[in-house]
């Protein structure tokens, strides 16, 4: 049996890449991401490198730190795939990858619909993949991984023989930090394009080609799960609905009556198409416009309800947009506190990762003295366990769900 030396040795020799001295902290306490003002470029020009290279990152005092691939164009000029110096992005890394995401997930879901990568925190740097059933979509967002789509494809084939189709949406803003093209195509097979979901028992269609991101947002599985607590022969608001995955829910777990707010046309056909294949059309009502004129137009009509559910889109995307997306936040929270009645429950969530648990807290509060009401904190979700949190990445930890109960 080869040593790994000798392993290391059989292979083809990988450029190098030198970190200044010090900078070598950081990824000796398991961040994977290096700066390009971390790069010793006297050493080790970045121009020299290739984008999506393979390259052996090294300290100062050139001891080995991993293997990472490299973008000079990227702020985020490599990520380390591997600690092990022998290893490459093959195929068969590749596959122990992705059976290795696979086995957690069977074993927290009974239904195969849930996401199979959430990129650094499945030690995939730069892959999204999300299942149903044997449909799959994944989202390539660095050079390095875009290098290697085709194997990526293959090692997905191999890990799920009976695989459908693969669907590529490369249409993520994030592709742009790394010179990359807009693109959505077919990997393998043909994508359908509606696909279908199964989440908490519910059953949904979801549009896989135009849909938001990879047309499904898994990450509030146990969020909307807490719905049956609180909805039992209520009246209920979803705002932000996308395809109804609150609102039917809610509807589902014993909602009296449920309206459901969503700007787009094509999203909000999707919610009476969710509504009708579980046969809860007659308690559910779109209202196909823009957030916050619908709230405001309720709160003109002295609209009242029990269970409020808001889940907006990420208005803090970057951190130089936090004043006003906290300011937004603050003002959606004021006039659900409003539309809530004296012991009603509100949900209230944010995907900001810019934007952590205690300012939601703290912007809740603002907002409960302008709505001249007292909260009580039930309970604080996240995202469920097929999101993993990367412990030295913050940026993975990035949904907030905050129950709140409206004292008065």
């Amino acid at each position: 049996m080869h040593t790994q030396l000798e392993a290391a040795l059989s292979m083809k020799p990988l450029a190098h890449v030198r970190l200044k001295k010090g900078e070598d902290r950081r990824i000796r306490a398991g961040h994977p991401w290096i700066f390009s003002n971390e790069i010793n470029i006297t050493a080790t020009p970045l121009k020299a490198f290739q984008p999506g290279e393979e390259v052996l990152v090294e300290a100062h005092d050139q001891s080995q730190l991993g293997i990472a691939y490299i973008n000079p164009h990227s702020l985020i000029a490599a990520r380390l795939f591997t600690r092990d110096v022998t290893e490459r992005l093959d195929l068969d890394f590749l596959q122990q990858r992705l059976q290795d995401a696979l086995t957690l997930r069977q074993r927290l879901f009974t239904e195969p619909y849930y996401r199979l990568v959430f990129s650094e925190a499945d030690v995939l740097p730069g892959v999204v993949i999300d299942r149903f059933a044997n449909d799959f979509v994944m989202q390539v967002n660095t050079a390095g991984m875009e290098q290697k789509i085709d194997v990526l494809t293959q090692a997905l084939c191999n890990v799920f023989p009976d695989i459908h189709s693969i669907l590529l949406r490369n249409d993520s803003t994030i592709r742009e930090q790394e010179g990359l093209p807009s693109y959505a195509k077919a990997a393998y097979g043909s994508p359908p394009q509606e696909i279908s979901v199964r989440e908490n028992s519910v059953s949904f269609l979801a549009p896989l080609w135009q849909g938001q991101k990879t047309g499904w947002f898994y990450d509030h599985r146990m969020n909307r799960a807490r719905l049956r607590d609180y909805v039992a022969n209520q009246t209920v608001l979803d705002v932000f609905s996308y395809l109804g995955g609150w609102g039917i829910q809610a509807a589902h777990f014993g909602a009296k009556l449920v309206d459901c707010i969503e700007v787009s046309a094509t999203a909000c056909d999707f919610i009476q198409k969710n509504a009708t294949l579980n046969h809860v059309d007659h308690l559910l009502t779109t209202i196909c416009e823009d957030a916050f004129d619908a709230m405001k137009q309720l709160l003109h009509s002295n609209k009242k309800y029990d269970v409020i559910i808001l889940d907006p889109p990420a208005f803090v995307k970057r951190f130089k947009d936090r004043k006003e997306g906290l300011i937004a936040y603050q003002r959606l929270n004021e006039w659900a506190l409003k539309l809530l009645t004296p012991g009603g429950i509100l949900f209230s969530c944010s995907c900001s990762m810019h934007v952590s648990q205690e300012d939601l807290i703290q912007l809740l509060q603002r907002a409960a003295f302008r709505a001249q009401s007292q909260l009580q904190i039930l309970e604080r979700g996240h995202q469920g366990p097929d999101h993993p949190i990367h412990p030295a990445i913050p940026e993975t930890d990035y949904l907030k769900a905050i129950i709140v109960r409206k004292v008065n």
